[in-house]
């Protein structure tokens, strides 16, 4: 094989630069075919994304022009059409963060969401105090910090101190006799039991990878590993003390978005974007082989669709956001192999 693109059984690449997916098209100009942000087709995707498709019809849903739904229950209430979840979308969509909704939103989850002592999210506040501190989690601090990072608040010091949150109480042990004690380890079981969640996990690593490579700290770059580490040692979605096994199912199914759910190509996207190869993702990536039909093209396998402000394709068709994802996994994994 000369080209990643010889793992295909048809290109898709054409079908991903549809004008009817702006968001799509800006991600396949520069994330498959390499175009710079200042070329002509990625600009125009770019303001196009905010023009038409599903991002303007999620901020048109916005009540006073920040928040959606209930303004303090803003993570379960009516899950997954809430501030928090509508916020991962409008990031994951690539929306403009210098639209002025979309800052008026970040600052709303800021002064809402976040735990200020620690810099962690939670899943609720009250009146600009901030979060509920004993409902601080990792999956949704993971996911605001990338989301933030996305909209442009790297240098803001709340996602700073929403890092160092990250790089003080995620774990990355691997099943222990009993869990840490202190805060914020003392409920909710799922998060914080005897056994690392995967889901935070991979969304603080999601997060931690945003931060560009230059200015990434010492710190930094340590927790990266030992996440790495963690996820590799499970060879992605398995048991990590009997690899033959699959730890959850749902996470070889693949799904968009995800929201606090993860998916082994998620991963494999996360892994490759930082530049990782190691055999211990092979699995993962024939994983991801296996699921392409004959068309070159990968189909939806899970969806929050009919929970969410706007419905994102269809299950068991066609995808063109698990297409792309995983032409950017084949195309990033060959490149590190090769």
């Amino acid at each position: 094989m000369n080209d990643w693109k010889s793992l295909l059984n048809e290109d898709p690449i054409d079908w991903l630069l549809e004008e009817n997916n702006p968001s799509i098209r800006f991600f396949a100009l520069t994330e498959i075919l390499n175009k710079p942000k200042d070329n002509s087709d990625v600009i125009l995707a770019k303001k196009e994304i905010m023009k038409s498709g599903l991002v303007p019809k999620i901020l048109s849903k916005q009540i006073n022009g920040y928040y959606w739904l209930n303004r303090n229950n803003f993570y379960v209430k009516a899950k997954y059409k809430g501030t928090v979840w509508s916020f991962i979308l409008l990031a994951e969509l690539n929306a403009d963060g210098n639209d002025a909704r979309i800052k008026k939103t970040c600052e709303f989850i800021l002064n809402n969401s976040q735990h200020r002592a620690s810099g962690g999210f939670s899943v609720r506040g009250h009146d600009d105090n901030g979060g509920t501190p004993e409902l601080v989690i990792p999956c949704l601090t993971g996911n605001m910090i990338w989301a933030l990072i996305k909209f442009g608040y790297l240098e803001d010091s709340r996602v700073q101190n929403g890092i160092e949150w990250v790089l003080k109480y995620q774990r990355y042990d691997d099943g222990i006799d009993k869990s840490p004690s202190g805060w914020p380890y003392e409920r909710k079981e799922q998060c914080w039991g005897k056994h690392t969640c995967h889901m935070g996990v991979v969304k603080n690593l999601k997060a931690l990878s945003e931060i560009p490579p230059n200015i990434r700290s010492k710190e930094v770059e340590d927790i990266i590993n030992r996440a790495v580490d963690y996820l590799l040692n499970h060879r992605i979605y398995k048991k990590s003390h009997d690899q033959n096994v699959i730890a959850k199912q749902e996470w070889t199914q693949f799904g968009f978005p995800l929201m606090w759910k993860i998916d082994a190509l998620e991963v494999l996207d996360i892994l490759t974007r930082l530049g990782y190869k190691d055999d211990r993702m092979r699995d993962a990536f024939d994983l991801v082989i296996s699921k392409q039909d004959k068309n070159g093209r990968w189909k939806l396998e899970k969806s929050f669709n009919g929970r969410m402000q706007v419905r994102v394709e269809q299950i068991g068709k066609e995808s063109k956001w698990i297409t792309l994802n995983a032409l950017k996994v084949l195309k990033g994994y060959y490149n590190l192999t090769n």
